[in-house]
């Protein structure tokens, strides 16, 4: 039996929510050419802009747990290699899934997303914890191919082999058909 509120989601209005988690300064600042973060970059600004202009919604997932120890005031700003837009959505969050005790879940489904897009830092803890969040409360979830950062060297190639990953050619055409 299918409920309503999915039905809603596989409708016409579908929006598509893209999740960017913990491109922050506190863990990429001093890592970003051995991470190879610049890359990942690209594409998630690229994806960004797209879905900016088809009016999709963009969130930057920003990682608190003890921010109330930080000493620099930027150290939980998004790193600067990131396009913040106007309208973008933040998220602050203490828990390793972007989705546990926050409002994430209803600013999704107050804006009708159906399909949740995520990508950013790190793909072995808070990157999969929160694709799985997603995926437990009933959206289609995906990773971005590209748009994610790790310190392990397997632990990217890992997630791309267990989970759903779509490409920013995939979200090319996708965006196309929406007027």
């Amino acid at each position: 039996m299918l409920d309503l509120s999915m039905k809603k989601q596989r409708g016409a209005n579908m929006k598509i929510g893209f999740l960017i988690v913990d491109m922050q300064n506190i863990f990429l600042q001093d890592r970003m050419e051995r991470l190879n973060v610049e890359a990942a970059c690209e594409y998630i600004n690229h994806v960004a802009g797209l879905l900016r202009e088809k009016d999709q919604v963009v969130v930057h997932v920003h990682d608190m747990e003890g921010s109330d120890e930080d000493t620099d005031v930027e150290a939980r700003n998004t790193i600067p290699e990131i396009t913040v837009g106007a309208n973008d959505i933040r998220i602050e969050k203490q828990y390793s899934n972007a989705f546990w005790k926050t409002d994430l879940e209803q600013v999704l489904r107050d804006q009708e997303v159906g399909l949740v897009i995520v990508a950013g830092f790190a793909a072995e803890q808070c990157v999969t914890f929160t694709l799985n969040g997603a995926m437990e409360r009933g959206f289609q979830s995906v990773l971005l191919q590209g748009g994610i950062v790790s310190t392990y060297a397997d632990a990217i190639s890992s997630i791309y082999r267990d989970r759903p990953v779509t490409s920013y050619k995939m979200i090319e055409f996708m965006m196309s058909n929406i007027k």
